[in-house]
């Protein structure tokens, strides 16, 4: 995959848990967990603001393409 979520590197920046950071975006842990390990097909724009928002960030540090 081309693109990497780096969601765990900014919780880990952030002292947070998966669970908190659930909480404050709204979404299910589950989902969060697919978002994670690059499982999920797409991200909306609004959970992709909610993320930058409750992590204090940017979405290029959410987000990281590199090639095959």
């Amino acid at each position: 995959m081309s693109i990497i979520v780096n969601v765990d590197v900014m919780l880990a920046k952030r002292k947070m848990t998966s669970g908190e950071l659930a909480e404050k975006v709204g979404i299910t842990q589950a989902n969060l967990s697919i978002l994670k390990t690059g499982k999920a097909r797409a991200v909306r724009f609004s959970t992709l603001e909610a993320l930058c928002r409750a992590l204090d960030c940017q979405p290029g540090d959410i987000l990281e393409y590199k090639e095959d």
